[in-house]
């Protein structure tokens, strides 16, 4: 069964960095197009990252590009966002997902989220 546990969220303060974490069960993320998405209160579920099964290819939501980086880690079996120069707009409950139809249309599997809030 595909299990997906988020980890690395907090309140930090605008322009600071946070990395948030995604460990995948029950599946390889290198057989697997993955993607992170957000939800900000009253606001509807929203992508911000995806990578390819490859890794050789990567997406972005205008608002974060030039600001956050997805990555993983075969050998743990883990998906990243790198997140640098957070802005208050950044606050949601950060969730990953598989498996992606590229370049952003969720797949069935989510995790339980992750809260960032970026605030002074």
């Amino acid at each position: 069964q595909v299990q997906l546990v988020e980890s690395g969220g907090g309140w930090v303060q605008p322009g600071t960095s946070l990395r948030l974490s995604c460990a995948l069960s029950g599946g390889t993320i290198d057989n697997n197009n993955m993607g992170w998405f957000r939800q900000a209160p009253g606001k509807d579920r929203e992508f911000v990252a995806a990578i390819s099964w490859s890794g050789t290819h990567t997406y972005y939501a205008d608002s974060v590009k030039g600001r956050f980086t997805i990555a993983r880690d075969i050998a743990k079996n883990t998906l990243f966002l790198e997140m640098n120069t957070l802005k208050p707009e950044d606050t949601a409950v950060y969730y990953c997902n598989v498996p992606l139809s590229l370049p952003q249309r969720p797949g069935p599997y989510w995790g339980q989220g992750t809260q960032v809030t970026v605030s002074s």
